[in-house]
């Protein structure tokens, strides 16, 4: 029962913070409640017994990344009054774009949750079922990742090496044409 209610109460906190990331108007604030959405979803992997996910989500999310959006922010220097006018056609087109994601999101999901509620019926009858605690742990995800999803995990390295490398290629020509001028 304390659980369930863990659960909704970081739920309704995790939505809430969210909303607040959009609806804010300072983009520091919104960064800043950014951050404690990660922390409220690292409590959500922690709920469900995925300790890995969750501490690495609190170090590359909450830390390494939310780091570089303050810094670009920062270095940007975002101001209103410089901040050019978008038309309407561009917001409406932006709207029907979102709300089509939306309808494609919730049907993606409630089908994806009705197969899974027969699957744990047809399994466990009416009973609940329970999560091991050796599901979430670094040995069995490292076994999976280098057994089972070996082929997707080298294609993302090699997708991270090559955007790296094309930062270093941008930032260098970037430098570059400073020095030209």
């Amino acid at each position: 029962m304390t659980y369930e209610i863990l659960t909704y109460i970081l739920g309704g906190l995790t939505i809430g913070t969210a909303l607040m990331v959009i609806l804010s108007k300072h983009p520091l604030r919104s960064v800043l409640y950014l951050v404690v959405t990660f922390f409220l979803i690292s409590g959500h992997f922690l709920l469900m017994n995925a300790q890995f996910i969750a501490i690495v989500n609190v170090i590359v999310y909450a830390g390494a990344i939310m780091v570089l959006f303050l810094f670009v922010l920062m270095l940007l220097n975002l101001d209103k009054d410089n901040e050019p006018k978008t038309p309407w056609l561009t917001k409406f087109i932006a709207v029907i774009s979102g709300g089509a994601l939306f309808t494609v999101i919730i049907a993606a999901t409630s089908e994806s949750f009705m197969h899974l509620s027969q699957k744990a019926v047809e399994k466990t009858g009416d009973a609940i079922v329970k999560v091991s605690d050796q599901e979430g742990l670094v040995e069995n995800l490292g076994h999976l990742l280098f057994t089972e999803y070996i082929v997707p995990f080298e294609v993302s390295s090699i997708l991270f090496l090559a955007s790296m490398v094309g930062a270093v290629l941008l930032a260098k020509r970037e430098k570059q044409t400073i020095v030209e001028l």
